[in-house]
């Protein structure tokens, strides 16, 4: 993990705090937590599986941390795992090395956010596997964020083409992700329940990390396994809510509309018998993760407080307010006196106005560089939990009361970054980016505000 602080004394506890947060939501462990395997019994979270009752047991799924997921969940099936597919990111394979290649579980890269030819191959596969299970077989499903994109089953009539544009269009209007997945379970053969319906009727243990502010079951990658919540006339009123029915594809809006007529099968709703056999647990969170790291502050001799773990809304706007609480810190001691850290999670939105380079957690930073300035002994840092912000290499930025004045002097102005969404490079340039490379995690993202 790289990223700079005046004080070293001070940067190397704010590291601690953030390999903290990190620490407490990676995902093999927390698989270890809640599966344990007692000879022929398989207990998930408290549920009993008898592995001798089953004919086969197969392991599949799609996110960002599959591959430690997938790992640890071989580790513990051992020799009674008949196989499997689990889809990562490109360039999240980094555990696939500690897999026996005898248990025949396989782990492939496809396209994130927008997805790519890979991963509809790859689904089609899942699906042929999952179309065969019977009653005798057990299926473990490993769900982590980022698997909507890489988990697509595009609908009759509808190209992958399609919903490229379709996922573009919807990153660049400011929509929530509730939203984003609404239209994305309406569009895809797998997702809002209809991997359950595949399944049915094996039995069905999905292990779940979520990256969804409020952990609700039928948004986090779309909510495979779950029931589903919306309709298609949901789907179709977000469209309509960003201005978009004039922009995407005509065939998107022909199985919409066709959706909205009941022409075509609605996904799985509560009750629906394919869910009788199905047990869904969130194994890692973004509160797991303020938590622990508020734990590590109280150690390293701060005074700690949880603002909240649903910071939603614009970036740039979050920023502000952060800044306006550190600001209220500095002049009067409160909400809790120095050395002051406060925590906030959630995902915030970002409206696209230019062509810059950045993602949410780095246009967050920026926009509290302002309202920051000249406050001594401060720091705001901003962290995307899988390593990735954005289409960039860094994670997120730190902002302290001198960076603005640093800026001037290389003569970045934070408002002409902001216009253009570039805050990549206006933290780049001041050497004030966070990297860690994928982290093998994503349970949203992270803002810390430290008051030394």
């Amino acid at each position: 993990m790289t990223f700079s602080l005046t004080s070293t004394e001070w940067g190397e506890k704010v590291e601690r705090i953030l390999s903290a947060s990190l620490r407490a939501v990676e995902p093999a462990s927390a698989i270890k937590r809640f599966v344990q395997r007692k000879g022929d019994q398989l207990i998930i979270n408290g549920q009993r599986y008898d592995l001798e009752a089953y004919r086969r047991i197969w392991v599949v799924g799609a996110g960002k941390a599959g591959s430690p997921m997938a790992c640890a969940a071989a580790e513990i099936l051992g020799e009674r795992l008949d196989g499997g597919l689990v889809i990562v990111k490109e360039g999240y394979l980094a555990a696939y090395e500690s897999l026996k290649p005898e248990l025949g579980l396989r782990l492939v890269e496809a396209g994130h956010p927008l997805p790519d030819e890979r991963g509809v191959r790859v689904t089609q596969e899942m699906i042929s596997l999952l179309s065969g299970c019977q009653p005798g077989d057990l299926v473990i499903c490993l769900i982590s964020g980022g698997g909507s994109a890489l988990l697509p089953a595009p609908p009759p009539g509808v190209s992958l083409s399609d919903l490229q544009t379709l996922t573009q269009l919807l990153l660049a209007c400011g929509a929530t992700i509730v939203e984003i997945n609404t239209l994305r379970k309406h569009l895809d053969q797998v997702k809002g329940g209809q991997l359950a319906r595949l399944a049915y009727p094996a039995h069905l243990a999905t292990l779940i990390v979520s990256d969804v502010v409020g952990s609700p079951l039928d948004v986090i990658a779309s909510g495979p396994t779950v029931p589903d919540s919306t309709t298609f006339s949901d789907a179709y009123a977000v469209l309509e809510r960003y201005n978009l029915v004039d922009q995407v594809p005509r065939s998107i809006l022909f199985y919409l509309r066709s959706g909205c007529r009941g022409e075509i099968k609605e996904t799985p709703k509560e009750g629906d018998p394919v869910f009788a056999n199905v047990q869904n647990v969130i194994i890692g969170s973004n509160p797991q993760a303020a938590a622990a790291a508020l734990k590590q502050a109280g150690q390293e001799g701060f005074n700690s407080l949880l603002l909240t773990t649903y910071l939603q809304g614009e970036a740039r706007q979050a920023g502000r307010l952060l800044a306006a609480i550190t600001r209220q810190v500095v002049a009067t001691g409160q909400p809790i006196p120095r050395p002051a850290f406060i925590a906030a999670g959630g995902e915030t939105t970002v409206t696209l106005l230019g062509d810059g380079l950045g993602g949410r957690n780095q246009e967050l930073a920026l926009g509290a560089v302002e309202d920051l300035n000249g406050l001594p002994g401060v720091a705001l840092v901003t962290l995307a939990t899988d390593g990735g912000d954005g289409p960039t290499g860094a994670a997120g930025a730190v902002v302290t009361g001198e960076t603005l004045e640093r800026a001037r002097q290389l003569g970045l102005r934070p408002a002409e970054y902001l216009q253009r969404n570039d805050a990549y490079h206006f933290f780049e340039a001041l050497g004030d980016l966070i990297v860690t490379g994928p982290t093998g995690t994503n349970v949203n993202d992270l803002a810390f505000l430290f008051v030394f």
